[in-house]
């Protein structure tokens, strides 16, 4: 459990950085929206995360224009994991990667 909650949170601080300014809070139904295409991957059922999948936590970073939204969408993102058997941390780190999505070394997590 330890290891999927870190792979979330390296995913998170990817999507983080990416965030920019937009209008509008974002909501749990929208963040298990954008994720859903990326269960395949993060099961190990598919070789490759979809285009779907990359392309919504594409726009998903963009959605958030606070800190509150990114905490928002992390505590989304913890609550979805565990909805879903086989989710793999081996697949959940290498999303960000395999959808080249770029992260600040700076923004990422720390441990406290």
């Amino acid at each position: 459990m330890k290891i999927i909650s870190f792979s979330l949170i390296l995913i998170l601080s990817v999507l983080f950085v990416l965030a920019n300014l937009s209008n509008g809070a974002v909501t749990c139904g929208t963040v298990d929206m954008k994720a859903a295409p990326c269960v395949t991957y993060a099961t190990g059922k598919a070789p490759k995360p979809s285009p779907q999948c990359c392309t919504g936590l594409q726009q998903l970073a963009g959605s958030a224009k606070s800190l509150d939204d990114k905490k928002a969408i992390c505590r989304c993102l913890k609550t979805g994991v565990k909805s879903f058997q086989g989710v793999q941390d081996k697949f959940l780190s290498q999303i960000p990667q395999a959808c080249n999505i770029k992260s600040d070394k700076g923004a990422t997590a720390r441990k406290r």
